[in-house]
């Protein structure tokens, strides 16, 4: 009997640090006015980038435990934390 094996290539969020940090990275170039970023366009872009359902929600628990960004009330939206080191270096400021 001959087993064969299956070469899988590393993703590249695999990790909830790099999850986290291509999101937060997403977020600073989608944020809207008033501070906030629609969660339905964060999760498209993440998706497209490479990531997957359950990496996104990996990296997005992160970044809220890291206290990057919080939900919004209404759970439509995250906002950034104001003075929280984004992946480009830059730190939101109030809109």
């Amino acid at each position: 009997m001959t087993l064969s094996s299956k070469f899988v290539e590393p993703r590249p969020f695999s990790s909830p640090e790099a999850a986290a940090r291509k999101l937060l990275e997403i977020a600073a170039g989608i944020i809207d006015a008033r501070g906030r970023v629609s969660v339905g366009a964060w999760n498209d872009a993440f998706r497209k980038a490479g990531g997957n359902v359950a990496e996104y929600s990996a990296g997005r628990d992160r970044a809220i435990a890291d206290g990057a960004l919080a939900m919004h009330d209404s759970g439509g939206f995250v906002v950034l934390a104001l003075g929280a080191t984004l992946p480009s270096g830059s730190v939101p400021t109030a809109p």
